[in-house]
């Protein structure tokens, strides 16, 4: 081989290796931005409800039949006595003046939603709970039981056997409880007798709720919508509701755009905030918190009390010993002295905020009242919520 061709192929195979670095580095870029930009957005129907179309509460009163022994006790429920008497006359059958003691029945409150536009004749899931001294709904047969709606009509019949996912053991002198033995479910247990009348495809026009208000958010939906329909057809109202209007040269009716615009991907926006729940410790703090600079000392004076009674007892056959409990008490104080000043630097952010704070060793309750004084003193750019 002569050395031209040397250095030829020596340059070719440097030229390969360039272009594969090349198109490895390119795929790299393409593929890294695109991840993280389906990472931050949500599509609009995941962020929306459609103005109108709602769910609506069902309730009503039944009994459940079939319990071993677990029902209501009579004596302490009349209502469930009561609603026995009827329901066995409607049947046919005379109780009056009886005296009723039956451990099988049980009082129930029955709730259902119904979900838009379900049509008459579908089933809808129905949650059964005792309403008196029932032990256990084990077993059990909910009877014929209407529901209905804010209105007073009944929009749904309930029946069926109660499944629960509790149950109950006891004993003579020991209870062993297992969730709760006294609500259930009832998969399909009802069936809708009335639809409510919602025309959606008569409609020019909609408003899109956003399920977390944000003026920002709200302008982001309008302008998506806009360059997908090349057509200012969506507008901004406030930061709660984005109005839709039917293009006049869509060919299709509401429904079907709403259909098209759903897919879209946005990103929401939220207002910096942490909100507390004191009564349990939890602490949430969203992406956006930040802090200023500020110093954070954090100590606690610690007194632990240690009781340990020992029995001091006489030597063997002594005619004057007697047996005696002898108090031991320890006490140590730790006043937290091994605690250093954290000082957080401006801009610091979520991420930075509680893993200087985990270094520090402080506790969900102490985060709590550092927060609070941070705020306090101006330094957290946020809003604090307590539940």
């Amino acid at each position: 081989m002569t050395l031209k061709n040397a250095h030829k192929n020596k340059l070719t195979k440097v030229g390969r290796i360039l272009m594969l670095t090349l198109a490895i580095s390119m795929l790299w870029i393409a593929a890294g931005p695109s991840n993280d930009a389906n990472a931050k957005t949500t599509r609009i129907k995941d962020i929306v409800d459609i103005e109108g179309v709602r769910e609506n509460m069902l309730i009503g009163y039944g009994l459940v039949v079939g319990l071993n022994g677990t029902g209501d006790s009579i004596n302490n429920s009349p209502f469930t006595q009561q609603s026995l008497v009827a329901m066995l006359e409607r049947l046919g059958v005379s109780v009056k003046g009886q005296n009723l003691n039956t451990g099988n029945v049980a009082a129930v409150m029955v709730t259902a939603t119904l979900p838009p536009f379900k049509n008459q004749g579908s089933r809808i899931d129905v949650s059964v709970s005792a309403l008196g001294d029932a032990e256990s709904l084990n077993g059990g047969t909910l009877l014929v039981t209407p529901l209905l709606a804010a209105d007073g009509e009944v929009y749904a019949v309930a029946q069926g056997a109660v499944n629960i996912s509790g149950f109950s053991a006891e004993g003579e002198s020991a209870t062993f409880i297992r969730n709760i033995p006294t609500a259930g479910l009832i998969p399909s247990g009802a069936i809708v007798e009335r639809e409510i009348d919602f025309d959606l495809d008569t409609f020019k026009s909609v408003r899109l709720s956003l399920k977390n208000p944000d003026f920002t958010t709200s302008r982001r939906i309008e302008r998506a919508i806009n360059g997908f329909l090349s057509n200012s057809m969506a507008e901004a109202e406030n930061n709660a509701s984005v109005r839709l209007n039917l293009p006049k040269d869509y060919d299709g009716s509401i429904v079907d755009l709403i259909t098209d615009i759903e897919q879209l991907p946005i990103q929401p926006d939220q207002p910096a905030r942490v909100v507390i729940d004191e009564r349990s410790g939890v602490i949430v703090m969203g992406a956006d918190v930040r802090i200023s600079t500020v110093a954070i000392a954090q100590g606690n004076l610690t007194i632990s009390i240690t009781e340990a009674p020992q029995v001091s007892q006489a030597n063997p056959f002594s005619p004057l010993g007697e047996t005696e409990v002898v108090q031991r008490t320890e006490i140590n104080v730790s006043s937290g002295e091994d605690m250093e000043i954290g000082i957080l630097e401006t801009g610091v952010t979520l991420q930075d905020l509680v893993t200087g704070m985990n270094r520090m060793g402080v506790s969900p309750r102490d985060t709590i009242t550092i927060l609070q004084a941070i705020k306090a003193a101006g330094a957290l750019q946020a809003s604090i919520e307590t539940l």
